[in-house]
């Protein structure tokens, strides 16, 4: 989404991986929603598609220039976030969940990137590497309906966008066939 925001207005290249999203979403969904830590992802899910519209509508009200920079910023600090040590390898409770979901449904609406707060909070989790990203692209999935609802009610989605989104989808899932194979 950065560099594509600097190609695009950035509230095209949101709602263009918000889309692209959705569609890779059922992707694997039964296996999905078998190994998903459903304690946490549901309501992590739960809030963040309840968040997602305050993201969409503070992203078509930031001017292009300060949308890209923010984009920018998050996009760095999830970087860093993950980098961190894990301090604590248990199961965050429901209050982090839900501040956890909160921050992903704002950060999807503006930046289609829920993953600052969710990829941290299952990493540091101590669960296995297949509840935790089964657990992270249910939330994602959650994110991706809620931001395309968002989009179009706002009035950011149109038919150009689908349009665009479909054609990019052969890439992406190839791309996602091949993540699929290193896992």
């Amino acid at each position: 989404v950065p560099v594509l925001g600097l190609i695009i207005r950035p509230d095209a290249a949101v709602v263009l991986a918000i889309l692209l999203q959705l569609l890779v979403g059922p992707v694997g969904l039964r296996t999905v929603l078998a190994d998903s830590h459903k304690s946490t992802s549901i309501p992590i899910a739960l809030v963040a598609i309840m968040t997602t519209p305050a993201g969409i509508w503070l992203l078509a009200y930031t001017p292009p220039d300060v949308a890209r920079v923010a984009i920018a910023g998050i996009a760095l600090a999830a970087f860093l976030l993950v980098l961190l040590p894990i301090r604590n390898p248990k199961v965050p409770g429901l209050g982090i969940a839900a501040l956890t979901g909160a921050a992903a449904g704002v950060l999807t609406g503006f930046a289609a990137m829920p993953g600052p707060p969710v990829v941290p909070f299952y990493m540091r989790s101590g669960l296995s590497a297949i509840v935790v990203r089964a657990s992270m692209m249910f939330v994602f999935f959650a994110t991706a309906i809620a931001g395309t609802l968002a989009s179009w009610l706002i009035g950011l989605a149109d038919v150009q966008l689908v349009v665009l989104s479909l054609c990019l989808l052969p890439a992406l899932l190839l791309g996602n066939w091949a993540g699929g194979l290193a896992f």
